[in-house]
């Protein structure tokens, strides 16, 4: 655990840093990508050319002796929910920056892009288990304690069960909303779990991995920790096989996302830690605006 006064430092810069980006960036990016539950009446006015005879209202109509047409307004209020990977294999990272800070800045941004437009947010981190929910609020004051959560909390396991996380969200959020999954994916019998969730709500995957994780590079016999069971083990990475072997392993876990997010009709985004997620939300948001 960091102390109070560190972990406020830490808050505030990632505040810094996040907020300027959904300011200048994704405010109406976000806004044009993200739509509301449909439209809401808002008031009547006089008939004016052009308008579409079938928004008539004829009881005023009627009663006024002349056109006067309903108007209706998008009924904008929206609910975000984060749902982050906090197991072990996100403290990984070969590139100064572990995995877990990239999803941790990616959750502030979209949070503080959904303030803007004065949406709702709440957070679920999981890892074998979903081990914090905090309820969907409105509020600087409730982003930042988000961001501390991100920042601070301990899991208490580290394997990862996304359908666990999925499941549990779907229990305590009955209204359909904006969901973003930020985790390295890496692990598959989702894809059930996946298509029922996205079937009611708005889903976006978001796969953060570092390069180092694509292919393993020649070393020699090298002692290798398995981030997620905290095994160690010998491993002979001067061997082709082992090495293609372990790519394959890789590639079959980035198709299986792909695969199960497309087939549930939910969006992906892929954002190696070395890359700037900002030009991939921006690319994002844009194609879906």
């Amino acid at each position: 655990m960091m102390d109070t006064k560190e972990l406020l430092k830490k808050v505030r810069k990632i505040e810094i840093k996040t907020r300027r980006l959904s300011d200048h960036i994704f405010g109406g990016e976000y806004h044009s990508a993200f739509k509301g539950r449909g439209m809401t009446f808002s008031e009547v006015r006089p008939y004016q050319y052009g308008d579409e005879v079938r928004t008539i209202d004829w009881n005023v109509t009627a009663r006024y002796n002349e056109p006067y047409v309903k108007v209706f307004e998008e009924e904008r209020e929206l609910t975000m929910m984060l749902l982050v990977d906090i197991s072990g294999s996100e403290l990984f990272g070969t590139v100064n920056t572990f995995k877990k800070g990239v999803i941790t800045e990616i959750s502030a941004t979209l949070a503080f892009s959904a303030m803007q437009n004065n949406d709702k947010v709440g957070l679920i981190l999981f890892a074998e288990d979903v081990e914090l929910f905090i309820p969907p609020k409105k509020g600087k004051s409730h982003i930042l304690r988000i961001i501390r959560e991100l920042l601070e909390f301990e899991p208490g396991s580290s394997q990862t069960n996304i359908s666990a996380a999925l499941r549990y969200m779907s229990n305590v959020i009955k209204k359909k909303c904006i969901v973003f999954v930020l985790s390295d994916f890496m692990g598959d019998s989702y894809d059930h779990t996946l298509k029922i969730t996205a079937n009611k709500h708005d889903v976006t995957g978001i796969r953060v991995y570092d390069p180092k994780e694509e292919s393993i590079p020649n070393l020699g016999v090298v002692q290798m920790e398995d981030a997620e069971t905290g095994h160690f083990q010998w491993v002979n990475t001067g061997s082709k096989k082992v090495r293609a072997s372990y790519a394959t392993h890789h590639r079959e876990n980035v198709d299986y996302f792909n695969e199960a997010f497309k087939r549930s009709g939910a969006g992906t985004l892929h954002c190696r830690v070395d890359e700037s997620y900002v030009k991939k939300l921006l690319g994002y948001f844009k194609r879906r605006g």
